[in-house]
């Protein structure tokens, strides 16, 4: 077996197989593995220093589903990583999210702070009004039990959009 590659595989990233020979990865095999490297990353207690970290954590973990799911990063006070939940699955256009769910789960895990996530399979990032009611509406429930609503972000494909960057947080 001749250890060569043509021009067109001197790029590609490279597996060992069964039998112990390398071949170039597949685009599954290197999202997966891209998955394990940020999860290991992005685990309880990993402090959240910035939006494009939450940003591209959330790309991975939400753009290769076909189905809508909200789900939420829980933070402690210094906005570090205690859990990250995906609470509700949906159809490919919609999910019904339960705020006394969100509640109920944040202060289960005595969170002081939240970012949520869902994903758009159509690939369109922009926020729907019902997007935006809901923000608000699990803002405003969960500013009762003392827990922060730090962002939202919308996953759609390579695109993200932060509803505090577009201020509608």
């Amino acid at each position: 077996m001749s250890n060569t590659t043509s021009s067109s595989d001197s790029s590609s990233l490279l597996v060992r197989d069964l039998q112990g020979d390398y071949r170039p990865a597949s685009a599954d095999e290197v999202l997966r593995a891209a998955r394990r490297v940020l999860g290991q990353r992005v685990r309880r207690g990993t402090a959240l220093t910035s939006p494009r970290m939450v940003s591209d954590y959330l790309r991975i973990k939400l753009t290769a589903l076909e189905h809508e799911v909200f789900a939420v990063l829980m933070l402690d006070a210094q906005h570090r990583v205690i859990e990250y939940q995906e609470m509700f699955r949906g159809t490919v256009t919609q999910t019904s999210v339960y705020p006394r769910e969100v509640v109920k789960e944040s202060l289960a895990r005595n969170a002081a702070a939240v970012i949520f996530a869902h994903n758009h399979p159509s690939g369109v990032a922009e926020p729907s009004q019902a997007d935006e009611l809901l923000t608000r509406t699990l803002k405003q429930a969960l500013s009762l039990v003392d827990v922060r609503v730090l962002d939202h972000f919308i996953v759609a494909g390579d695109d993200v959009m932060s509803f505090s960057e577009r201020g509608l947080l």
